[in-house]
């Protein structure tokens, strides 16, 4: 198979030592690698020094003449800003006419109709923003895609639409994410990027972080019998150099002189041992004897007081033990309905569209990371939490929390601000952790996550004593945390039974599959149905979802859905007898 881009003893200086150490790896035509690691290892580094925007400190990097290499960035060049959709992808090909076809032809490809080509581009959604970077890229025909984090901040349904585009891709491509079940579905190679080194693996990413933790267990076991046999020699070198002095004896110093040459190549030459990762996560919470944490009823979610409702909230409850996904598209309000619970929980306002128990500790989890004092230094940011738990608040406990955490006591004087983005978000789950809380409100807590950050909090989640409502796209957290699932959709929000059901109804949403599984019920003591009284009321759902689609604008229609809908409508009149 031919090889596009090969490196050899690939190195990058920084002011914290080499970031890489003797890089060697080989690209080759088709190859869907995954490349993996924790925040901060230098994932996006190496796609810089690939691409040809970064420069190594030593080593060597070779392309073949077949390679057409282009690289989608993480976030969206500031000049494309005040452009239109279309111009801002017609900008790569502007002084190629014979292209501008392709521009046309790409709309189509992304999901982009003619309206939505003239909207300015700091107007579009993130994963609008996405298809337009990998519009770019493609109308240059490549065969090597670079893709850094092209997953973040995306809705379910982009996210959806990205990895189809990923599997019908042809080319090859490097794929940055902590998005495992994208990698999964998407990629059959994976790199890890840790310790300084790349590890290679033919595998898709569950299956070589598999691989990787078993040879680290199969080394530490190399690495205990070499040092044990280290060991064993030191104590004889050490015993022949003393018996060497004592007597006077050079034979014996000579042998001790030898034995210990043998020990340091022994060292050298020692098993690898990773240090693991940098830090760990834990979140800490108590239960509560209660029938419900948080009710609503009939209320309607804005963004802002006097703006639009966005939503409204029939009957919905969370009691203790629940953990509620909160699914919907981006812009659809979940973040509005988690900011209006946190503003009434704050104001101990009394209302009765939202009520909450007085006796709850409640906390939340903003994924804007501003509940941290960019000002304050790591022990006193923690304090407005630690206070809520009578063991935290000494100065001492949360020294001692944060050096369990992974925060060094060297670094405990510097300021919140002086986190990336990851440190900040850790340091809020400590936090949030110290205080014990009975329920929490998680506006996107992974989204400065790496993949083993997300993997420890969707287990602390699951263990969590008390109950959650999650807002995430991130399909690995939802399923291993959540054991309820509510949808933002069609102006209302719905609970939906199971994952799989959850993401069938966003599909139909977005004018994708329709959805097949059933809604749950909220009534109490709702009567038993019949087959036929679920097929009649699946029939009245699907006509009323045909006629409000039909009454909107053409251009907002959704003619992929309508056209579902309506299989679907035949479909039940034949079984129901309704037409022959």
């Amino acid at each position: 198979m031919t090889t596009l881009i090969s490196t050899q003893a690939l190195q990058l200086d920084t002011h914290d030592g080499f970031l890489f150490h003797e890089l060697a790896f080989t690209l080759r035509q088709g190859d869907r690698i995954g490349l993996i690691g924790h925040n901060g290892c230098g994932k996006s580094t190496l796609l810089g020094l690939l691409s040809g925007t970064r420069e190594a400190t030593s080593g060597t990097i070779h392309y073949s003449r077949a390679c057409r290499l282009q690289y989608v960035e993480q976030h969206l060049p500031a000049e494309l800003a005040g452009l239109s959709l279309y111009d801002a992808l017609l900008a790569p090909v502007l002084e190629q006419p014979e292209l501008h076809w392709r521009v046309d032809s790409l709309l189509a490809e992304l999901g982009f109709d003619l309206d939505t080509a003239q909207v300015p581009v700091h107007s579009l959604s993130g994963g609008q923003h996405t298809r337009l970077l990998l519009g770019r890229a493609l109308l240059q025909e490549p065969n090597v895609l670079l893709l850094d984090e092209p997953s973040n901040h995306l809705d379910l349904p982009s996210l959806l639409w990205l990895e189809q585009f990923l599997l019908a891709w042809r080319g090859a491509f490097i794929l940055v994410s902590h998005d495992q079940r994208l990698l999964d579905n998407v990629a059959t190679r994976s790199w890890i990027l840790r310790d300084r080194r790349l590890y290679d693996f033919d595998l898709p990413c569950g299956p070589a972080l598999a691989a990787l933790a078993e040879a680290d267990i199969a080394a530490a076991a190399r690495h205990a019998a070499e040092q044990k046999e280290i060991d064993r020699l030191s104590a004889s070198s050490a015993r022949l150099a003393l018996w060497g002095r004592t007597y006077d004896n050079e034979d014996l110093a000579r042998k001790a002189k030898t034995m210990q040459r043998r020990i340091d190549k022994l060292k050298d030459e020692q098993s690898f041992v990773s240090d693991g990762a940098p830090w760990r996560l834990s979140l800490r919470g108590k239960a509560l004897a209660a029938d419900q944490l948080l009710a609503l009823d009939g209320l309607d979610v804005r963004a802002v007081p006097a703006s639009p409702v966005l939503f409204q909230v029939g009957q919905l409850w969370l009691k203790p033990g629940d953990r509620v996904a909160l699914l919907g598209a981006n812009g659809s309000g979940k973040s509005s309905l988690l900011r209006l619970c946190w503003q009434a929980i704050q104001a101990q306002e009394e209302r009765t569209d939202l009520r909450y128990h007085k006796a709850a500790n409640i906390g939340y989890y903003d994924q804007s990371l501003k509940q941290l004092a960019d000002t304050a230094d790591l022990s006193d940011a923690l304090y407005p939490f630690a206070v809520q738990n009578e063991a935290a608040r000494s100065q001492v406990a949360r020294k001692q929390a944060l050096i369990a955490a992974g925060f060094p006591y060297a670094r405990h004087g510097q300021t919140v601000a002086t986190l990336s983005g990851g440190e900040r978000a850790r340091l809020l789950f400590l936090g949030l952790s110290l205080a014990s809380y009975h329920l929490l409100l998680l506006d996107e807590p992974s989204n400065h996550l790496d993949m083993q950050g997300k993997g420890e909090l969707g287990q602390a989640l699951q263990g969590f004593a008390g109950g959650c409502l999650l807002v995430s796209h991130d399909r690995d957290l939802i399923e291993t945390a959540c054991n309820r699932f509510w949808v933002v959709a069609d102006g209302g929000l719905e609970e939906w039974l199971d994952a799989a059901s959850a993401y069938a109804r966003l599909s139909l949403e977005d004018g994708q599959a329709p959805a097949s599984a059933p809604r749950v019920e909220t009534a109490a003591l709702a009567p038993a149905q019949t087959d036929v009284d679920v097929q009649l009321e699946r029939l009245c759902e699907l006509e009323q979802l045909l006629a409000q689609d039909q009454a909107r604008k053409p251009r907002h229609q959704k003619l992929a859905s309508q056209q579902a809908w309506q299989d679907e409508i035949a479909q039940l009149n034949r079984i129901l007898g309704i037409t022959a």
